[in-house]
């Protein structure tokens, strides 16, 4: 077997986490990326030189759907087997589809999670199945599927490699998304475009067609090729900034407006506390208080205690008795006004305002504005109007700026 520098394989944007994968820094990689960003290639590349490293070892490789496999990740693998030189120390087999290490008869098995009674009873000829790729993660059905393979494969032996690859859906609320951005010390999160890889791997024409692209779509560009979760197309609200807000910034703030939904179960309560700032048309969501089943006298003692009766809080007028109780504690509730047409100026308002949220202040809020979507009819087109649901910290924000945008009855 002739020797090979993996470097002249492998993009420079993978160097370090194929350093972290052969001194097993980490358990599980998680590898996102969009178009021409050399995820899977890179992953093929290393999967049989672990199993050469470790005789005693094989590697799954699981696709969500069985025959998808052949003309996709089998394939890759046997690419990369090419690239490094060893392609006749392997051989490639159908039924099963496997390929096998000639030296030692260590394999690399290919699956799909449609038959999950198969891969509960896989088996390895000998040793124990230490590697496992789980190709086009967001196509499975959540963290849960994968976690149930994994319980039936990371048995037996003393060290496990997890690789995890894909295209991020464009929905940021997708759970291949969200469960990529949970941070878990036993896990390397990797995320890489076309640009970081050397041009001539991707070839003229990838180039030029991804340059179209941004020319004609700017979106789809950032989502297809960037690898970006740009939305559905079907998001509420567009213009949502997620980020840290500071005590510095909040005590800048002189003008508060705060708003509240009536809720007890299922219904959420939601209390938001929120900043303004007109000249740049930025909302600000400064606290939240997002509860099941808390009596009038509990909700409002929570706005006491934080010191929240230093401006008006707008609550939702069908319940004109929970904003009394709220007056006779002191808090300078007040119902919202309403009116024909109201609820969808009010979206309106909102939706052309920059609303910046911090996750660590207002965790309920920012997820509510994520997940928020038009609804779609059975041909996949968007429904006009406003979903009545999932939306208790929306409703709360909404009459929170009634003021300004329904004042003396106008909508200025």
């Amino acid at each position: 077997m002739k020797t090979v520098k993996l470097s002249e394989h492998i993009g420079p944007a993978f160097y370090d986490l194929t350093r972290d994968v052969f001194a097993h820094g980490h358990t599980h990689y998680d590898i996102s990326g969009g178009r021409g960003s050399l995820k899977s290639s890179t992953v093929s590349l290393l999967v049989p030189l672990l199993l050469i490293r470790h005789p005693g070892t094989h590697a799954l490789v699981v696709r969500k759907v069985a025959n998808t496999i052949r003309d996709s990740v089998f394939a890759q693998y046997i690419w990369a087997l090419g690239e490094l030189g060893m392609a006749e120390w392997w051989t490639a087999r159908r039924t099963p589809m496997e390929l096998i290490y000639k030296p030692t008869g260590q394999k690399i098995m290919f699956r799909g999670a449609d038959d999950p009674m198969k891969l509960k009873s896989l088996k390895a000829p000998f040793g124990y199945v230490a590697v496992t790729h789980f190709e086009e993660k967001d196509q499975f059905n959540g963290r849960e599927e994968i976690r149930n393979i994994l319980q039936s494969t990371m048995r037996g032996g003393s060290v496990f490699w997890n690789f995890e690859s894909y295209n991020p859906p464009i929905s940021r609320d997708n759970w291949a998304n969200l469960d990529s951005a949970e941070d878990r010390p036993d896990r390397l999160r990797h995320k890489s475009c076309y640009l970081d890889a050397p041009p001539q791997w991707l070839g003229e024409a990838f180039l030029a067609e991804a340059e179209r692209l941004k020319a004609v779509d700017e979106r789809a560009y950032q989502h297809e090729y960037l690898g970006v979760a740009t939305g559905t197309g079907a998001n509420v609200f567009e213009k949502l900034e997620e980020r840290e807000i500071t005590d510095e910034e909040i005590k800048a703030f002189d003008r508060i407006y705060q708003g509240v939904d009536w809720g007890w179960y299922p219904d959420a309560y939601a209390f938001l506390r929120t900043a303004y700032d007109p000249a740049q048309e930025r909302i600000y969501l400064l606290d939240e208080h997002y509860v099941n089943m808390e009596s009038n006298t509990v909700t409002g003692q929570w706005i006491i205690d934080r010191k929240y009766t230093d401006f008006p809080v707008t609550c939702d007028s069908a319940e004109p008795k929970s904003v009394g109780d709220y007056r006779d504690m002191g808090i300078l509730a007040r119902g919202a006004v309403k009116g024909p047409g109201s609820v969808d100026y009010g979206f309106k308002w909102l939706q052309v305002r920059t609303i910046v949220a911090d996750p660590r202040r207002t965790p309920k809020a920012l997820a509510e504005l994520k997940q928020y979507e038009y609804e779609r009819d059975r041909t996949g087109k968007v429904v006009s109007g406003y979903p009545d649901e999932n939306d208790h910290a929306i409703s709360a924000l909404r009459y929170a700026y009634e003021p300004l945008f329904n004042r003396r009855g106008t909508r200025a």
